[in-house]
């Protein structure tokens, strides 16, 4: 930590620069001698993405910014607020402590928080930090967490792990095995030190072979805000053997309430019915999607699935549904200039389910731009056929 930083001179350039051009700022280079221009600037950009991410610390005066990478890596106030709400307890670990978020609100369910991170000036920052916003309850370590684990004869209520995916793997598909620490590698272990386990893992993972590399999962959490799928959460208890319970949350940043879908993970057939378009069309949000409940979504608010691929839905009543929810105007099947007619404005909100044509294709066909109050759904039926369906939002 660079402590001239802290200094109010310091702050107040951080402030009124923080719609500034990054690129610019830095050619005109650093108006204090112990500040470089490089840090200020990370201390600029840092502040600014946490300014919807982490009001708090955006908020609170003379926070220190880790480098970007650390606020663009570390979860939202919201995901993290989540998930404090669905374990509790006496104590708590974070091995994988980063910027410290989690924590923080672990500390309000938690009496004593234990925050393990690699980085020592990473330890150092956040510690600093949870000082400035007096939070008394939170232990800071400059440690692996798996070595501080192994070093001492503590037992906790729960284990926090936020893996981070290796360096080396670049674009390609992973698993969590790929990550560091290696969870399933370490899980007998971790099962020596608590009975709950809460991984926090990226959305591109998959749910069904992430359970498989773990043990005694209990509970799935798929989260997204405002319907981007941000997070999935598995939480692990020694020695469960049962059914593994799947819930979907989208945070709604702008409203009170959430929408909430759960069901439990079986093997058996569920009695699914198909038709052609009732009245109503819905669309489930993106954490149904991808939890694969498509079948339990469709009995559990007694809705008709057009195909068994498309996970589009319909009903001639209208209910309450965590998706968005349509009324149809028109189907016709795929014809480009069918389209044109049927959309004079040129403008339309498309969306393929199921279809042999990508967005952008069907744009190019039809010179269709993104936009306005009309949404089409490009789907395959129940008969096989290929169709467009002309829709009105409603919700």
């Amino acid at each position: 930590m660079n402590n001239y930083i802290l200094k109010s001179d310091s702050q107040l350039f951080i402030e009124n620069n923080l719609n500034s051009n990054i690129s610019k700022l830095i050619l005109k280079g650093s108006p204090f001698p112990n500040i470089t221009i490089q840090e200020l600037a990370n201390q600029i950009i840092a502040k600014k993405k946490s300014e919807k991410k982490l009001p708090t610390w955006h908020t609170t005066a003379n926070v220190y910014y880790p480098p970007k990478l650390s606020i663009e890596q570390t979860s939202s106030e919201l995901t993290a607020k989540y998930k404090s709400e669905i374990i509790s307890g006496k104590t708590i670990i974070d091995i994988t402590g980063g910027f410290g978020v989690d924590a923080l609100y672990f500390s309000r369910n938690f009496e004593s928080v234990f925050h393990c991170e690699i980085n020592k000036e990473l330890s150092k920052i956040v510690a600093y930090n949870y000082d400035l916003m007096k939070i008394k309850n939170i232990n800071c370590f400059a440690s692996n967490g798996i070595d501080y684990l192994k070093e001492n004869n503590s037992f906790f209520d729960c284990i926090y792990i936020d893996p981070s995916r290796r360096n080396d793997l670049k674009g390609k598909v992973f698993l969590l095995e790929d990550c560091l620490p290696n969870v399933p590698n370490h899980l007998d272990f971790l099962f020596t030190k608590t009975n709950k386990i809460l991984v926090k893992v990226s959305p591109v993972l998959d749910i069904k072979s992430t359970i498989s590399e773990l043990k005694n999962v209990k509970q799935v959490h798929i989260v997204a805000v405002d319907n981007e799928v941000k997070e999935l959460l598995f939480l692990l208890e020694k020695n469960f053997a049962k059914e593994i319970q799947l819930i979907t949350t989208n945070i709604k940043s702008k409203k009170r309430t959430n929408d909430i879908f759960s069901f439990f993970k079986t093997n058996k057939k569920n009695e699914v019915t198909y038709s052609l378009p009732m009245k109503y069309l819905y669309e489930p949000n993106a954490a149904i999607m991808k939890s694969g409940g498509f079948d339990e979504i469709s009995i559990a608010y007694d809705l008709n699935k057009l195909h068994k691929h498309s996970h589009l839905y319909t009903s001639n009543k209208v209910v309450e549904f965590p998706g968005r929810i349509f009324e149809v105007e028109q189907i016709i099947p795929y014809n480009k200039k069918k389209i044109t007619r049927i959309v004079p404005s040129k403008k339309a909100n498309i969306t393929v389910r199921n279809f042999p044509k990508t967005v952008a294709q069907i744009r190019k066909e039809t010179k269709i731009a993104e936009g306005g109050d009309v949404y089409i759904f490009c789907t395959k039926l129940k008969n096989e056929s290929k169709v467009l369906i002309i829709n009105k939002k409603i919700n």
